[in-house]
């Protein structure tokens, strides 16, 4: 139990077998989930420590000490930067976490309710009202009786750099969703929609995410989907975008980049493609995120990697060199060096989780 939690960021639903023996049967556990199970425990405190594991620190308490039937439980996958969970604690229990980390939530109960009080607001979670969370400011969520919670977590830095790269520039805030998510509504039905083809992917046997292809297109139909939908800061300039001549020249530079990230790209090119000279283009990256083209063109080059190392299974025969050159990094030795600048490991530390 212990290496599972440890590799967490999540567990890998690709690499994760054998299910720890249950003492009480799990109930409404999504099939597609049944099979991953994180922890399970009836013991209030153990419970704690594992939820603190996987989300963040706090505490469990039960409504009545001492109530039997207590027992805990969590299933889940990950895939790359989006997890599915389903917890359920059985009996009426009060989750209080003082600060989230940096990851978005949204919390759908499957049955019941779960009030949640946070930094001026309280609201209702039900089956047909959903939780957002933000990073910062914690959340206290007290759980009714038989309340289990189906939970999709969103990191915090891939949903900000898949925002920068839609909206074309950089963000002087961090996002932050309202709290309340009407699941209820004709338009959520797309949110709906998505978490049912990241169910069935996890599920069906030989699927695009079975075999480590496709993730990068859901996770961004789920975040997509969830800026659209779901109000925050951003929601207003996500959905009406302002079209200046500078957005327009990022928007259209980084397409280019995105579609020839494996190929040699130069400055030139990439003038050529929106019709203006270098020192245009470079001055519309500066101003609008905040780099240059070179180094948007590194990052870019440098996460398409760890995503397939990442994704990589060990029947798969990827190499580091070999993804290093798919993806324009020809020296090995810089890319190694700018890998674990940029993400605190070697490429070959990546590969092997």
């Amino acid at each position: 139990m212990t290496s599972r939690l440890s590799r967490l960021r999540f567990i890998d639903a690709r690499r994760t077998a054998g299910p720890v023996r249950r003492k009480v049967r799990s109930r409404g556990v999504p099939p597609a989930l049944a099979q991953h199970e994180i922890f399970y425990s009836e013991d209030v405190r153990s419970a704690a420590q594992m939820l603190g594991k996987v989300l963040s620190p706090g505490s469990l308490t039960l409504f009545s000490p001492g109530e039997r039937g207590f027992a805990a439980s969590l299933f889940g996958v990950r895939l790359r930067d989006i997890s599915m969970l389903y917890l359920d604690l059985t009996v009426a229990a009060t989750l209080d976490i003082p600060v989230l980390g940096p990851y978005f939530t949204i919390c759908m109960p499957t049955n019941g309710r779960v009030m949640c009080h946070g930094k001026e607001i309280t609201i209702e979670a039900n089956t047909v009202q959903a939780l957002v969370t933000s990073p910062g400011p914690g959340v206290r969520m007290e759980f009714g009786h038989d309340s289990p919670v189906l939970v999709i977590r969103i990191e915090e830095p891939p949903l900000a750099a898949h925002l920068t790269r839609l909206i074309g520039r950089t963000l002087p805030h961090p996002i932050a969703f309202e709290p309340a998510f009407d699941l209820a509504e004709e338009a959520a039905m797309r949110w709906n929609t998505a978490v049912q083809l990241l169910h069935a992917e996890v599920y069906y046997a030989g699927s695009l995410v079975q075999r480590g292809q496709g993730i990068g297109a859901i996770e961004e139909l789920l975040m997509s989907s969830l800026l659209h939908l779901q109000p925050s800061n951003y929601h207003h300039e996500f959905t009406t975008p302002v079209v200046r001549a500078e957005r327009r020249v990022i928007t259209e530079a980084t397409d280019f980049i995105e579609a020839h990230l494996s190929e040699r790209i130069t400055l030139e090119m990439i003038a050529r493609s929106v019709h203006l000279s270098v020192r245009s283009v470079q001055q519309a990256f500066h101003d609008e995120l905040g780099l240059s083209p070179v180094a948007y063109i590194r990052e870019r080059r440098l996460t398409r990697s760890r995503e397939e190392l990442t994704d990589a299974l060990p029947t798969d025969g990827v190499t580091v060199t070999s993804v290093a050159q798919r993806w324009g990094m020809h020296h090995l030795g810089n890319f190694s060096v700018e890998y674990r600048k940029r993400w605190g490991e070697t490429p070959s530390e990546t590969l092997r989780r």
